[in-house]
């Protein structure tokens, strides 16, 4: 702010506020203390008032590792997060960010800016549609019409991040907007927490008393702890729910570790068993997408319930049985409640309904063993994420950014606490594995965190491996690296035959290792996989930035690359 002469008080001194100034202090009244960025003309009075706000500036190298980090620091912190980009390319390489974290529901805002408003239409430099390009991909979309309003509208978007289920919002500030001086009396800044309202439903009642009498019928039920679970912190609900309930609990997404790896409710390689043959399927804050096979693989004889936070997801793609708007911790809660007076015998019955289970968990545990202790080399990608799970602890934030390797990870790692995984969601991005690790370090720097990459993943946004350098920000990365894209390696080859496997996707044998040692950080590369847990061990002691290049086997698949489920 700056005091100024107002001519029109008699030259009487008035405190005046810049557009830039008013963005940083609507981004400090919603609680958000950095933005990721990469700067550009039309933005930079924004950081001129994060400075005044004491909010943290953090530059990265490329615009969509910006967007991503956003998403990351919503996911990590609970607190909306916020990416600015210039203009132009600048915006248009921050889409896919936006777009990743659309269908994950992760609420951030994107500010970009713009020419001119004195300049509309003329063809101002990097000037573009930006609102047009970002509406069908955000839950809200706008240009700020004028300086007073520019707080205003700010607040709105954070308002509309949170309307159902949560997700991004795009502002464009035009460069006159952005630069003018208002007075600060006739500049509308909402006030801290006054401005939105909760947004958590509990349901409708009759629904969740339904809910509760189909828990008392049921022999066998299940349930699968969603993403929601964790945007709505409903870890306690959903573990008191399975706890009083007696329900073997799936999870997925950032649900999991809602349950910690060894508790007698969770459950992790029985799933398709289970939904196979359970009375009872209790689906929370998942949609019936591709990774549900859109609701086929669940029994046709069963009873389906869905609990989700937006009312279009509810029933999409497949019939159900009930079907419950609201948070997923309130909805829980309620319906523990509700069954609680009229549940004994059934819970006493689903004994063997868990041992059943537990013994599907156990024979598909001890198949896959020998893959997970192997010696092979070159080194089966088992024996990689083996050696990931068994080298975490409670207070390591675990990131998966890749394809092939990555859902082999996701067979075989478990987080140990609740808002410890983290994927890119349903759209499927690749590059979010060292945005994630960027603001999951710098939200949180008492946790650990690794990042497990594809080589093919990690070559999208790898230069931001300096980034973490240069703001201090360690983390364990780990590269399985075969030279190719194996995921859709697989797909050719089956569908075109080995001799045409290798076209467009086989990349260079790179020494990621000595990658991470040129810009800074520390780096190993792991031929033997009885140097993996050492290699993480010295990385984790290094207090740096790190990359272990593991040589996996080219020619190992996931199953579920080989089933290509994501396709079908």
């Amino acid at each position: 702010m700056r005091k100024t002469a107002d001519a029109g008080k008699g030259g009487m001194m008035s405190e005046t506020i810049s557009g830039g100034h008013l963005v940083a202090k609507a981004l400090k009244a919603e609680g958000v203390d950095v933005i990721y960025t990469l700067c550009g003309g039309h933005i930079i009075d924004i950081y001129d008032g994060c400075v005044d706000e004491g909010i943290e500036v953090i530059d990265v190298r490329h615009e969509q590792v910006a967007a991503h980090a956003a998403d990351g620091y919503a996911r990590i912190t609970g607190k909306p997060g916020c990416a600015v980009v210039t203009a132009g390319p600048g915006t248009t390489d921050a889409v896919t960010g936006v777009a990743n974290a659309f269908r994950a529901e992760s609420p951030m805002l994107l500010i970009g800016g713009q020419g001119a408003l004195s300049q509309h239409k003329m063809g101002s430099l990097q000037d573009l549609p930006h609102v047009d390009m970002m509406s069908p991909i955000t839950k809200f979309a706008a240009t700020v019409p004028s300086t007073e309003r520019v707080a205003d509208i700010v607040s709105m978007a954070f308002r509309e991040c949170y309307h159902g289920a949560p997700g991004p919002s795009f502002l464009e500030i035009p460069r006159d907007v952005l630069d003018a001086k208002v007075p600060l009396e006739k500049a509308r800044i909402p006030k801290a927490g006054h401005y939105r309202a909760s947004t958590r439903q509990q349901g409708d009642p009759e629904a969740i008393e339904r809910l509760a009498d189909m828990l008392a019928h049921a022999e066998k039920p299940c349930i699968l702890l969603g993403s929601q679970v964790w945007t709505c912190r409903a870890t306690d609900a959903a573990i008191d729910f399975v706890r009083a309930l007696n329900v073997p609990a799936y999870m997925n997404g950032s649900g999991r570790g809602t349950l910690p790896p060894g508790d007698p409710h969770h459950f992790q390689l029985s799933r398709r068993y289970a939904f196979t043959n359970a009375d009872l399927i209790i689906i929370v804050g998942t949609p019936f997408d591709f990774r549900m096979g859109y609701g086929k693989r669940l029994s046709p004889t069963a009873a389906v319930v869905q609990i989700d936070l937006d009312y279009r997801t509810v029933g999409k793609n497949r019939d159900i049985d009930l079907g419950i708007v609201g948070d997923a911790g309130l909805v829980l809660a309620a319906a523990a409640q509700a069954a609680s007076g009229r549940i004994e015998n059934a819970v006493t019955k689903r004994k063997e309904w868990m041992d059943e289970l537990r013994a599907v968990e156990t024979q598909a545990y001890e198949k896959r063993l020998p893959r997970q202790l192997s010696g092979a080399q070159p080194i089966d990608p088992y024996r990689l994420v083996h050696e990931i799970n068994e080298f975490l602890t409670e207070d390591t934030i675990y990131i998966g950014d890749g394809g092939d390797i990555v859902t082999f990870s996701g067979q075989v790692v478990q987080p140990k606490s609740p808002g410890h995984w983290m994927d890119p969601g349903p759209l499927g991005t690749l590059g979010v594995g060292m945005a994630f690790a960027m603001a999951a370090k710098q939200a949180r720097r008492d946790k650990e965190v690794l990042c497990l990459f594809g080589d093919g993943a990690f070559s999208l946004t790898g230069w931001d491996f300096e980034t973490m350098v240069r703001f201090d920000l360690p983390f364990i990365g780990v590269i399985g690296n075969n030279s190719s894209m194996n995921q859709i390696r697989y797909g050719q080859a089956a569908k075109y035959g080995e001799d045409r496997a290798r076209v467009g996707n086989t990349l260079g044998d790179i020494r990621y290792g000595d990658f991470a040692k040129l810009l800074g950080g520390y780096g190993e590369e792991v031929r033997d996989p009885a140097e993996i847990r050492p290699a993480l061990e010295r990385a984790r002691e290094s207090g740096k930035p790190s990359l272990i290049n593991v040589w996996v086997d080219p020619e190992v698949y996931a199953p579920g690359t080989m089933n290509q489920t994501m396709y079908k």
